[in-house]
């Protein structure tokens, strides 16, 4: 890996990565100033934006509106999502004034440092070519660009989870307190965008704290502490808060319960929408504070899983089927246009994944083939995406954490086709000697 990185290369490999990292900001930027600007927000975003501008003026983290009828404006402790997203987002509302543009601008210019990270991640996997070919795909891949026009979560937890895979691997190639500290950090960051994230604390950082000094010889708790310790630091302040403001326990976020009654109930249980979420499954709102309602919410969903273990199985191979498209995945043409999602860019995003899939498998063949290669951390997101999908419900942009390993894990085949192909060139090229000509 050490000639892989050769320093007289890194001026060449920059230039071609910025010119690269140029191209997925103007799709970004074309894509939002096209499709969104002005555009109204929906879903999710409601929340995000909404939170935002409530912390960019001094609200603080309370409902931006009232979610017990009639509409109003909250005044409860909020913690529908991790705080990320809104924590990012709130001073571009305190300087511009609550408009919902400037926030899609920022999470365009944010998309495109993940660009780049995938460049910097493809080369550390397997040089230059790759992260070349990881940032080209990450450009004008649709299925990460999309969120980059939306006021969401999913900008945030695809490039911390990029980071986070980076650290790792540098960490791998040099084991040093101090990158591990950083592995934690992006780590908790990515905790602190979705909360599913969290995962890549025990199956990401520890492992690689862990087992890279032990397979040296010199198993040592100091990377361990580093790396939990930053993480702690990161993610402690949020769980204390919240610990102190709602009644029942809360840590990341109160949104557990109301993904598990939503996924949990008949309309998702047999038929079409079997595998999704259905919000009306909510009636009756318990009107306690988040928690408390989380908490409610979580004990009806348990409850009608005890009447349906049987079911329960199946519906989850459908949500894990519908997060990865093999389930049904036209039906996401319409769903998404729930979130804001525009049906030719659902079906765009169609025609770029099964592709990617298939040279993402190639790649991971590459890298298994070549005893050096370290192919597990680009797998945890992977494991990460499918563990969540299995116990909420089946989505797209659930897969967002997982689509930064699957452009490098392409990108790795693509590169090893290109290296067959010019090998292939060069012997034929080459000039054939004579047998019957003699050397004395």
């Amino acid at each position: 890996m050490a000639g892989r990185l050769d320093p007289r290369s890194w001026d060449r490999f920059w230039r071609i990565l910025l010119a690269i990292v140029a191209v997925g900001f103007a799709v970004r930027i074309a894509y939002v100033v096209l499709a969104k600007f002005d555009e109204g927000v929906a879903a999710d975003q409601v929340f995000y934006s909404a939170a935002a501008n409530r912390l960019g003026n001094g609200g603080g983290f309370i409902e931006p509106f009232d979610p017990h009828p009639p509409p109003l404006i909250g005044s409860d402790p909020a913690a529908d999502h991790p705080p990320l997203t809104i924590i990012v987002l709130a001073p571009v509302s305190f300087v511009f004034d609550d408009v919902a543009n400037p926030q899609r601008i920022t999470m365009a210019v944010l998309g495109t440092f993940t660009v780049l990270a995938l460049g910097l991640l493809g080369r550390e996997v397997r040089g230059d070519r790759a992260g070349w070919l990881a940032a080209g795909i990450g450009a004008v891949y649709p299925n990460l660009w999309v969120n980059d026009g939306l006021i969401m979560s999913e900008t945030l937890a695809a490039l911390a989870v990029t980071l986070a895979l980076l650290s790792a691997y540098r960490f791998r190639r040099r084991p040093e307190v101090a990158t591990a500290a950083v592995l934690g950090g992006l780590c908790a960051l990515a905790a602190l965008a979705r909360a599913e994230l969290v995962l890549l604390l025990p199956l990401l950082a520890l492992p690689v704290t862990v087992w890279v000094p032990w397979r040296r010889g010199a198993l040592a708790w100091h990377p361990v502490v580093a790396a939990f310790g930053v993480a702690a630091l990161l993610i402690g302040p949020w769980v204390v808060f919240n610990l102190a403001r709602f009644e029942e326990p809360t840590f990341l976020s109160t949104n557990d319960g109301i993904a598990l009654l939503g996924s949990n109930c008949e309309g998702v249980y047999s038929g079409p929408d079997t595998g999704l979420t259905d919000l009306t499954c909510l009636s009756g709102n318990p009107e306690g504070d988040q928690s408390v309602d989380s908490k409610i919410y979580r004990e009806r969903a348990f409850d009608f899983i005890g009447e349906h273990t049987g079911r329960a199985f199946v519906v989850a191979g459908a949500r894990v089927g519908r997060t990865w498209s093999v389930f049904r995945p036209f039906d996401m043409l319409e769903y998404n246009e729930g979130e804001a999602r525009e049906r030719w860019v659902t079906a765009l995003g169609l025609v770029f994944f099964y592709p990617l899939v298939a040279l993402a498998v190639y790649g991971v063949v590459v890298m298994r083939r070549r005893r050096r290669s370290t192919l597990w951390p680009l797998l945890v997101p992977a494991v990460i995406v499918t563990m969540a999908s299995a116990v909420t419900y089946g989505q797209t942009r659930f897969r967002v954490p997982a689509e930064p390993s699957l452009v490098v894990l392409a990108a790795v085949g693509l590169a090893a086709l290109a290296s067959a192909a010019v090998g292939s060139q060069t012997s034929r090229r080459a000039p054939v000697s004579d047998p019957t000509r003699s050397s004395g």
